[in-house]
């Protein structure tokens, strides 16, 4: 159900980004232009339902993990309420105000915490980091990878915070000024979707498997 919920997440956000009313550059445009009906009439709702449906497929995974009460699974729970909630909650509570922003900052985090536990959960499981020198400090480097887009999102942002102010929020604008690809909040945005998508795959099948870690402790 988890890879299923992928397959259609990145299907709904490519058929949303195709009916986008104007270019869509995924580089310097953040998945947020594609869900808001304002910003994109005919095709939120497939971003909707690509987030909806990949947070219920995640949700079946994290349910069958909480059961065997693997290291971050209510992490991971949390993570994939907040990414379904993200969509349609503000829209039936317009007084949420940013109630959207929040929530997406809380399924990154939510999925990022579980990930990063469940990385080293499982990496001390496997057979080659097992037979590595130091079986603990490559399973925490395989966890701490996850990281990697969400640490770099921030420090971009806090570079342009103090370097370049003259810089507005992320779009277009950005690409006309010719500003460049690693300082966008966009890009790595893209770029955590697109790991943790290879962090759920490996630990789906990871995980499929059952049993209980021997080697490591999350």
């Amino acid at each position: 159900m988890a890879l299923l919920g992928l397959l259609f997440f990145w299907l709904g956000l490519w058929m949303a980004a195709r009916l986008y009313p104007s270019e869509y550059d995924w580089r310097y445009m953040t998945i947020s232009s594609l869900v808001y009906p304002d910003r994109n009439p005919d095709g939120y709702a497939w971003a909707w339902s690509g987030l909806i449906l990949c947070a219920s497929g995640g949700l079946c995974w994290a349910a069958a993990l909480l059961r065997r009460r693997s290291a971050g699974a209510l992490a991971l729970v949390v993570g994939y309420v907040c990414m379904a909630c993200c969509t349609w909650l503000p829209r039936w509570f317009p007084g949420f105000g940013r109630g959207h922003d929040l929530l997406a900052v809380a399924a990154f985090v939510g999925l990022c915490t579980g990930m990063v536990r469940l990385a080293y959960h499982e990496g001390g499981r496997s057979r080659w980091l097992q037979t590595s020198a130091r079986p603990r400090l490559c399973a925490g480097l395989l966890a701490a990878a996850a990281l990697a887009p969400i640490l770099m999102a921030g420090a971009t942002q806090a570079y342009i915070a103090h370097a370049r102010p003259d810089l507005p929020w992320v779009g277009l604008v950005w690409r006309a000024r010719g500003a460049p690809i690693f300082l966008s909040f966009a890009f790595w945005e893209w770029m955590a979707c697109a790991v943790f998508t290879a962090y759920t795959i490996g630990l789906c099948l990871a995980t499929m498997s059952g049993g209980q870690p021997t080697a490591l402790r999350a």
